[in-house]
């Protein structure tokens, strides 16, 4: 993440409010011999402070809860490179702009016992997104097959005990240079992604 503190202005409701409607991010935990990471999607509770998931039971990060751990999510968001020529002025450097959150905390193992409310509670947090297409649930599978395939993961919470973000929107830049800039973003045709950050650096001070 950014160092400079102009980009952390977000506060945390902004930064778990952003964590949980994204409900993807990257697990890191250190490990005897290096980094272990794992994509895994989560389901962060209302209050911010616990993060439900599931790891697949041949993930080293699974293998290595035996006892509790530290860890970190990093939720990224849209980001975008920044050429100095959209600026509109002179002796300016290339740069890229991008929204991200770390969350921070201790991850341990949940008993088995609770693995399906997970899987029901996660299926519907996506699936409400999709209506009006009616919502998939577990209850659609043979037994069986949900059987076995719920043997092959094991269910895990994170006690969230910190957050950051960095939401680098060209903050340091004069409002006209920045929104130089977001026009420009918003001209490169790539679609959703940079939409979306040309709209979060137009709106800078208006959170």
């Amino acid at each position: 993440m950014h160092p400079n503190p102009i980009y952390h202005d977000a506060d945390a409701a902004r930064n778990l409010g952003y964590a949980r409607e994204r409900g993807f991010g990257v697990l890191a935990a250190n490990a005897k011999n290096g980094p272990l990471i794992a994509h895994i999607p989560f389901l962060l509770n209302e209050a911010g402070n616990v993060a439900d998931l599931h790891l697949v039971r041949s993930n080293p990060i699974a293998r290595a809860l035996r006892e509790p751990m530290s860890v970190k999510i990093a939720v990224s968001g849209p980001d975008t490179y920044i050429s100095p020529d959209w600026y509109g002025v002179p002796d300016q450097v290339p740069t890229w702009n991008y929204v991200a959150v770390h969350l921070t905390g201790v991850l341990e193992l949940r008993p088995q016992e609770e693995l399906r409310d997970l899987l029901d509670r996660q299926s519907a947090f996506y699936e409400d997104r999709l209506l009006p297409k009616k919502p998939w649930k577990t209850a659609k599978m043979t037994k069986e097959v949900l059987d076995k395939m719920m043997r092959q993961i094991v269910p895990c919470r994170m006690q969230v005990t910190g957050v950051d973000g960095t939401w680098k929107l060209n903050q340091n830049k004069p409002d006209a240079v920045r929104l130089s800039a977001a026009d420009h973003v918003a001209g490169y045709g790539f679609g959703a992604e940079t939409d979306v950050i040309a709209a979060l650096m137009r709106g800078v001070g208006e959170e």
